[in-house]
């Protein structure tokens, strides 16, 4: 597999998938269920990852797939791996807010490095090239021929005054604790993985997370962000985030522009 090939493949199904989604989304109702870890499922996560994971498999059959939807991944591990979490923000679409994702990507030894993130609700979409660098994509979005790409670049940060975007369901005292040990111009709520590609674009400048996330929620949004010049560290101790740890289960992490200073946790 190239990169070439890749990224044709996750672009169009992540726009394959954006459609399903959407028409459970605009239905007047749809199941939902709760998962072992007291989680909500819907039909169209259920929907997305068979989508996904049907063109995944069929496009790259030597690859180890992972994805939030089957559980049986989760215990296997890989130095390469695709990475699928076919809708991020479930609670944003069960309360029908928008802010949802269908994310796809590439890990290389230890390091997200192709992705893609699509908001289907918000008609936005961001992906790496195949040569690693940060795009979002604006037109039609038709799944054949890709539309108008705008490179996209991480801001030249102000840390007397910076903007500061963080989790819409999960923004927890700790969070805003840590928010304020910077100056801040101002903060807005997003709800998953848009806050990275929010400061992928320059629209923020930094994404603390203080809680628990998994690695198929953040790492498309991790490639595209990386892409575009960005970062993904760990809370505790600065290093970078990586990938294929036991469970892919994240530590608490910060993304950010490198013109940020950060701050201790």
């Amino acid at each position: 597999m190239t990169y070439e090939e890749l990224i044709p493949v996750i672009r169009r199904l992540a726009l394959e998938a954006g459609d399903k989604i959407m028409s459970i989304y605009d239905a007047d109702d749809f199941a939902v269920k709760v998962k072992s870890d007291s989680s909500p499922v819907t039909e169209a996560d259920e929907a997305a990852d068979a989508l996904i994971s049907a063109g995944l498999r069929t496009a790259f059959p030597d690859i180890l797939l992972v994805t939030e939807e089957q559980a049986a991944s989760h215990s296997q591990t890989g130095d390469t791996f695709l990475i699928v979490d076919p809708l991020d923000g479930t609670k944003e679409f069960i309360n029908r807010r928008g802010d949802f994702t269908v994310n796809i990507a590439l890990v290389e030894n230890g390091t997200p490095t192709r992705g893609v993130v699509y908001a289907p609700a918000r008609n936005r979409m961001f992906y790496t090239l195949a040569d690693g660098s940060a795009v979002e994509e604006t037109g039609a979005l038709d799944k054949k021929t890709p539309g108008e790409l705008t490179p996209i670049r991480v801001a030249q940060a102000d840390n007397a005054a910076l903007m500061v975007v963080a989790s819409k369901s999960h923004r927890d005292q700790a969070t805003e604790d840590y928010i304020g040990k910077y100056a801040v111009k101002d903060s807005k709520s997003a709800g998953s993985s848009l806050k990275f590609c929010l400061v992928a674009t320059g629209e923020a400048d930094l994404y603390p997370r203080v809680g628990r996330t998994m690695e198929w929620d953040t790492a498309a949004g991790h490639a595209v962000l990386a892409g575009a010049g960005g970062k993904v560290v760990r809370f505790d101790n600065h290093q970078p985030l990586t990938y294929g740890k036991e469970g892919y289960a994240n530590p608490f992490f910060i993304a950010y522009a490198p013109s940020v200073t950060l701050k201790e946790a």
